[in-house]
């Protein structure tokens, strides 16, 4: 198959190592794939250095930029357009809002004018048969929605507005859980029988497997964590959303009866400054180390040279940190949005809490620094459903019988 992927931006971000993987799983498969983005701008660090080296094609679009601007957005579109075309691709697979949104547009531009074409040459042909040319088939990845109960209502509306018309033209939909599904669902966005869930897969082997005793012990060494710290780590961007204000709120309490805690955020964003504040304010500087960025082949050590791990965002499709805590071993505590208690399940392999809920944020924490059998049991039990479901091999295999079951159904 001839496959192009569209991105907005390759940041350290679970969306685009989710394309990354997707992208490399058909190169290694014989897939001819291209994948196209925006420059990658921002402080959340980048992976075009890792695509680029991958083997497939990689275009980079200066004008396909994250933030809503005509001045870039129109030239992105016809540029989009016209790669497409160029292309004549089986497959065009976007991801994320902006590339979403403009990416689907241009593809179903592109088909619109084929199919007339083809059309027109087989006119004598049954409809059937002349229906065949709708190509390329639109699939779209939804890693997280790009409208959420946080904006303001004209702006949620506008996007809901913006993904009901990419939907006109979109085939299939990729849900990373099922609580991407329903919300779509729920605002008009396409039928059921459109959404596959596919889990965000990952290279399940930086996860699974430990780095050792001596690793370990180095790791901690490297971020000043005494070696019987008990350690909480929160892997996501510095980042509005992402909670990392109601971490600091709950270790005010949790430190006056537990003296041997560290909190570990991992991950750099435009919040760094105000939370490095906000902690040397509520004087818990010794207690919380900011590992700033790292790539993600690190994480899986990093996690397994903690105990716990905290993810208290507001806001996600299905965050890859939980299975990559869980493959590791180690148990979570999440709140309870979107995606979550498809992998956290209530006391069996994590804790599941009401957002912003501080008082039972800090009641976790508690109770699983003081239980070491309890985070244990959690672990394990989290790591044998996650090392079978979450590996980037399953997900470039589910999503390849999604391109070929398309392929195979007669065009719109």
């Amino acid at each position: 198959m001839k496959i192009v992927h569209i991105i907005t931006r390759l940041i350290l971000g679970g969306a685009q190592e989710n394309t990354l993987l997707s992208c490399e799983g058909a190169h290694r498969a014989g897939h001819e794939v291209t994948l196209i983005t925006g420059p990658g701008l921002g402080p959340e660090g980048q992976l075009m250095d890792r695509a680029r080296s991958s083997g497939y094609r990689v275009i980079e679009l200066n004008e396909l930029r994250r933030a809503i601007n005509p001045f870039y957005d129109v030239p992105a579109y016809f540029k989009l357009k016209k790669l497409i075309a160029e292309m004549d691709p089986d497959i065009v697979h976007t991801h994320s809002a902006k590339a979403g949104i403009l990416g689907r547009w241009a593809a179903a531009a592109v088909r619109k004018k084929a199919a007339v074409s083809c059309c027109s040459r087989v006119s004598k042909l049954r409809e059937a048969q002349a229906a065949a040319c709708g190509r390329p088939r639109i699939v779209h990845t939804i890693h997280g929605l790009s409208f959420h109960r946080f904006q303001s209502k004209w702006v949620n509306r506008i996007y809901i507005a913006l993904e009901r018309s990419a939907t006109q033209s979109t085939d299939a939909f990729i849900s990373v859980a099922h609580a991407m599904t329903e919300q779509c669902l729920a605002a008009g966005i396409g039928r059921r029988e459109q959404f596959t869930r596919v889990f965000s897969g990952m290279e399940s082997a930086y996860f699974v497997n430990s780095p050792g005793e001596d690793r370990i012990a180095e790791i901690r060494r490297e971020f000043d964590i005494p070696s019987d710290a008990v350690v909480i780590a929160t892997v996501a961007r510095l980042f509005e959303l992402k909670g990392h204000e109601y971490v600091i709120e709950s270790a005010k309490e949790i430190i006056k009866r537990h003296k041997n805690v560290v909190w570990f955020f991992i991950g750099d964003g435009l919040l760094r400054g105000k939370l490095e504040r906000e902690i040397a304010d509520s004087g818990l500087k010794k207690h919380f180390r900011l590992a700033g960025l790292m790539p993600p082949e690190r994480i899986g050590a990093l996690l397994h040279a903690s105990d716990i791990l905290v993810h208290p965002s507001l806001r996600e499709g299905l965050a890859r940190t939980l299975p990559q805590a869980l493959m590791c071993g180690r148990p979570v505590i999440s709140f309870d949005v979107d995606g979550a208690k498809e992998v956290v399940v209530n006391n069996q392999t994590g804790l599941l809490i009401a957002p912003k809920d501080v008082k039972a944020l800090t009641e976790s924490q508690e109770l699983l620094i003081q239980d070491p059998v309890l985070r244990q049991r959690l672990g394990d039990a989290g790591q044998q459903f996650c090392q079978k479901e979450f590996d980037a091999n399953v997900m470039v295999d589910r999503i390849e019988k999604v391109y070929r079951s398309l392929l195979l159904t007669p065009g719109s």
